[in-house]
């Protein structure tokens, strides 16, 4: 669960352009080279579960936030920016 201005950040896309016109992927344009292994050529490399951990459990998150999914349904905070998104006092959580 995210706030309405943490789900901007969400919207980054892994795919390639699909598009030849201006796309960073194309041969003709001198976009990449041909038989690049890109996870080798690249300075920074993508890991599925990075280095954050969750502040609560200590879980490894997938996404640069500051809880996981189930610590910040339970405290009812936004995952990435720990801002109050949902009232809990009405709710009955076993180990709140």
């Amino acid at each position: 669960m995210v706030c309405d201005k943490c789900q901007k950040k969400l919207t980054k896309v892994i795919v390639p352009d699909k598009w030849k016109e201006g796309a960073s992927n194309t041969t003709e344009t001198g976009g990449r080279k041909i038989n690049e292994n890109k996870l080798l050529s690249k300075k920074k490399r993508w890991t599925p579960y990075g280095t954050t951990k969750c502040v609560i459990c200590k879980q490894q998150l997938h996404q640069d936030a500051k809880y996981c999914q189930s610590c910040a349904y339970k405290k009812g905070v936004c995952a990435m920016c720990g801002k109050q998104v949902l009232d809990i006092t009405a709710y009955k959580q076993s180990n709140v």
